[in-house]
């Protein structure tokens, strides 16, 4: 037997999407792609932050002293480390973030939320809710939200954990 037949045998049926699954991927593979975009164009041309720098400067100012280890602001925002690390050097040439050694660490770097970089955030904030409102949130019924809310807890928390789903 070949390494290639060998391989082919360890790969299970393909279990094909259905007429619903397939609607379903489609509207929501949309959504992935649209609606950051939108909000991404809408943040930049109204508070010269993108989204995702407005995502790890808003996280950050959750933090009791806005400072958070990168590997953990990789994490929360769904970044690699290498693309967190050069947002956050833009942000920090811009004032709006510091970072620094945690000493004895070795490599590791904390994240601080500098004061101009939280003037920043809440000087955006109104605008990215008037964003999340317009494109998602007021287009959606009560139950709706609350599937939403479901879906996405499930998904992410799949995919946090890297398993597979398990709910058929």
């Amino acid at each position: 037997m070949t390494d290639t037949a060998e391989q082919d045998d360890a790969i299970p049926a393909t279990r094909w999407l259905n007429d619903d699954e397939l609607g379903a991927w489609l509207a929501n593979s949309a959504l992935m792609i649209s609606l950051p975009a939108a909000l991404d164009a809408r943040m930049r041309r109204e508070s010269e932050l993108s989204f995702f720098e407005y995502m790890v400067l808003s996280v950050l100012s959750e933090e009791p002293d806005r400072t958070m280890r990168m590997n953990d602001l990789a994490t929360r925002t769904a970044a690699s480390l290498s693309r967190l690390s050069h947002v956050a050097g833009r942000l920090e040439s811009r004032g709006l973030l510091s970072r620094a050694r945690v000493p004895g660490s070795g490599r590791r770097t904390t994240a601080t939320l500098t004061d101009p970089g939280m003037r920043a955030v809440e000087a955006a904030a109104p605008r990215h809710v008037a964003a999340v409102r317009e494109y998602l949130i007021d287009r959606l019924e009560p139950e709706d939200l609350a599937a939403l809310r479901r879906i996405g807890t499930a998904v992410e928390a799949a995919l946090r954990c890297g398993r597979p789903p398990t709910g058929r």
